[in-house]
């Protein structure tokens, strides 16, 4: 079937897509799979030393060999006449986001084996007129025609069905991604979605709870062997992506360990990580984090003039929400149980 619209999340840390396939929304993988994490595409863009481009995972495996040349949360400068300079070359953010745009187009295309040139790409509900024109300009750049830009809150909203509710109501919208926040409040009336506050806060996301654990592992081994790894880029490199297992494992099991073999040498021989890590301790690391959550709350409540008992929904987004410490908050804050049953990713 030709002319197929694909549903672009273009996000800070990771992107993500979707194509309607047998009536239903079908994420749609990466050429590469996905990494340890469940992320499709990590919003990265990179050039190696022989000036080869590379974007999404391949780009994020090598941020830590080669910073200078690898480009990441571009999304925080669309709109602005901010310029990259890599290998005496200059990269306006669009043209950045243009890369990761091209790189889903071409995995859809192998994905669904049909052409894709239309897409819908969401924004935050604060972006402005050049912000959205800049994703629209990026969307261009990388061949696709964009039909619609729309708000993340109501496409969150429309993921959990609420547009089919019979009755109006007052939704607020927790989006907690990998390095922002944004929580939102819509009315929705007649099945038309209007914002009425956004609040949030752009340096606040599940990546804030990665360095607070790799920072705990990291101390507890050098408590252990007596040797600091934050200098060794490799060691980190592979802390890092097994803290951010471990993050996500604790949001279903009670505890798992961080086990990272030859981690490190000294004269006595080869050093192997381990570090046990309980639901306890991990809510213990990032209790500040989620904590400081409750600003954009209290502002989006303020904005809207809205009291806590006339919200009516909360819908859920974003990786970190998965988190059990992330939806207690969300519900004690709020006094109401937050949606659920559709993957806040």
């Amino acid at each position: 079937m030709a002319n197929k619209i694909i549903g672009i999340d273009l996000g800070t840390s990771n992107s993500a897509a979707a194509v309607i396939q047998g009536g239903k929304p079908t994420l749609i993988p990466a050429a590469e799979g996905t990494t340890a994490a469940g992320k499709a595409f990590p919003s990265y863009v990179a050039f190696t030393k022989e000036g080869d481009l590379l974007v999404g995972e391949p780009a994020r495996r090598q941020a830590v060999t080669n910073p200078d040349n690898t480009i990441f949360e571009a999304k925080r400068k669309m709109g602005t006449s901010h310029v990259y300079k890599i290998q005496n070359k200059e990269y306006k953010p669009q043209q950045i986001s243009a890369f990761i745009l091209q790189k889903i187009k071409k995995d859809a295309e192998a994905f669904t084996a049909d052409k894709i040139t239309k897409a819908v790409i969401t924004v935050p509900a604060y972006f402005d007129d050049n912000q959205r024109q800049a994703t629209k300009d990026a969307g261009t750049i990388a061949g696709l025609d964009v039909v619609r830009i729309i708000n993340e809150p109501t496409a969150a909203s429309l993921a959990f069905g609420l547009d089919k509710a019979k009755q109006d109501m007052k939704i607020m919208v927790f989006d907690f991604g990998g390095g922002t926040l944004d929580v939102t409040i819509m009315e929705m009336g007649g099945g038309v979605f209007e914002v009425m506050s956004t609040s949030g806060d752009t340096q606040l996301g599940g990546s804030d709870m990665d360095k607070a654990i790799i920072d705990h592992v990291v101390e507890e081994f050098r408590k252990k062997e007596g040797i600091d790894l934050s200098g060794d880029s490799t060691a980190m490199t592979r802390v890092r992506e097994a803290a951010e297992k471990a993050k996500i494992e604790l949001s279903t099991v009670m505890e798992t360990e961080v086990n990272l073999p030859f981690i490190a040498n000294d004269p006595s021989g080869a050093k192997n990580l381990q570090v046990k890590l309980t639901r306890a301790k991990l809510d213990d690391l990032v209790k500040s984090i989620v904590e400081r959550c409750k600003t954009s709350i209290d502002k989006a409540l303020e904005d809207s003039k809205l009291s806590t008992s006339e919200i009516t929904r909360i819908v859920l987004v974003g990786g970190p929400t998965r988190m059990p410490i992330v939806k207690k908050f969300v519900e004690e804050s709020i006094g109401k149980k937050p949606e659920s049953g559709v993957d806040p990713m």
